[in-house]
């Protein structure tokens, strides 16, 4: 068979005929982006030096299927510290990134036919991965606040195989009380429905009420796979590491899938993951300090535009305000584009995110106020 009559596989397919993932542009001479999803700040220096010494320790062969021994008990550790229950040899897998854990976590548990439900607006990465194997996304739209509605919830979990979400959420910076979580946790096991929980933003939080993680709640042990990842809070997006926590029977599942694709992680970033986790509290505090200036910054600007209705962002690093005008997203995206400013299109994270922007403020205050400047003079041309 030539490449000519090359037919992508039947996985390959579902994604592209149903994905919602953009590729924007990238950027370049007078464009200012605000539609990024990584912290701008370079990697701390310690995390950095922890590396070099690493390779030069000679962490340059293969490491352990399940992650390097150190790093996995000081994360046993830290899971045990929040959920107040000892994990056991198995109960952890250190990832590429948050991306390769959560592939594995659906891709380990999804069969043809299953039926998952994933909120929407949410991180699009979900759906994609239930596509790819075989499953049937049900979105379940959100409030008009951008919360669950538990109503709808409930009716939606009725024969789920899967409830996949993430908190701080991705688009929206929503974070969920704990009454919230609570609720999710009654659910599930009424409805005897597995979950993964990405909580990848769970370090940036800019409520006055703690964050409630599904570490922190009963409920949800024995069913549920926690996903996290060092890219945001440790500004280590290029370095690639992330884990899962869960039962070990999960966990297994979800490291044959991660074994056979991926492999282990490389040896010196584990090392150096190792330090970020038990040494760099202050450089976590450090940047939420800064993100929680530019969220206020940005707030601001978007909340002197008449054209947007913004929800007060409460984790993460986005805003997500609704815009008035008949405009797709995907094109108001194009027209904000001639106008020097790149966004994201809210219609990329589902259905109910048609006629919202995503704006991240993990950008300096200068782009922030000069990309704010150049989206209210956008809008209001376009009337």
């Amino acid at each position: 068979m030539s490449s000519q009559n090359f037919k992508a596989a039947e996985a390959v397919l579902r994604v592209e005929r149903s994905s919602l993932r953009v590729q924007q542009p990238a950027s370049s001479g007078d464009m200012v982006s605000l539609a990024m999803g990584e912290p701008d700040f370079d990697t701390p220096p310690r995390i950095v030096q922890a590396a070099v010494d690493a390779l030069q320790a000679g962490y340059t062969h293969y490491a352990p299927l399940l992650g390097d021994k150190a790093l996995c008990s000081a994360l046993a550790d830290d899971v045990s510290a929040q959920s107040g229950n000892a994990v056991k040899a198995g109960e952890i897998l250190v990832t590429h990134g948050g991306t390769a854990g959560l592939a594995a976590a659906i891709l380990s548990i999804v069969n043809p036919g299953d039926r998952v439900v994933i909120p929407d607006p949410t991180y699009s990465l979900y759906a994609d991965l239930v596509n790819m194997a075989g499953g049937i996304c049900v979105p379940m739209p959100c409030r008009a606040d951008l919360h669950w509605d538990l109503d709808r919830l409930d009716s939606a979990l009725d024969g789920a195989k899967l409830f996949v979400f993430c908190n701080p959420g991705n688009p929206t910076g929503i974070v969920h009380s704990r009454a919230e979580i609570e609720a999710l946790g009654q659910l599930v096991n009424q409805h005897d429905t597995l979950v993964i929980a990405d909580e990848a933003y769970s370090d940036l939080v800019f409520t006055d009420r703690p964050f409630t993680s599904v570490l922190h709640i009963p409920a949800f042990a024995g069913r549920t796979l926690f996903c996290q990842t060092f890219s945001k809070s440790y500004a280590m997006t290029g370095w690639r590491v992330g884990y899962l926590a869960g039962p070990a029977e999960m966990i297994a599942a979800a490291a044959r899938v991660h074994n056979t694709v991926n492999g282990s992680v490389n040896s010196a970033v584990q090392r150096a993951a190792l330090v970020a986790l038990t040494q760099c509290k202050d450089d976590v505090k450090r940047m939420y300090d800064v993100y929680r200036q530019r969220r206020v910054l940005m707030m601001e600007g978007l909340s002197a535009i008449p054209e947007l209705k913004l929800n007060q962002p409460e984790g993460a690093f986005y805003c997500f305000p609704a815009y008035s005008l008949p405009i797709p997203a995907i094109d108001m995206v194009s027209l904000l584009r001639e106008q020097g400013i790149a966004v994201r299109p809210g219609s990329e994270f589902g259905a109910a995110g048609e006629g919202h922007l995503r704006l991240s403020y993990a950008a300096s205050s200068e782009a922030i106020t000069e990309g704010v400047r150049r989206l209210k003079r956008g809008l209001a041309s376009f009337k």
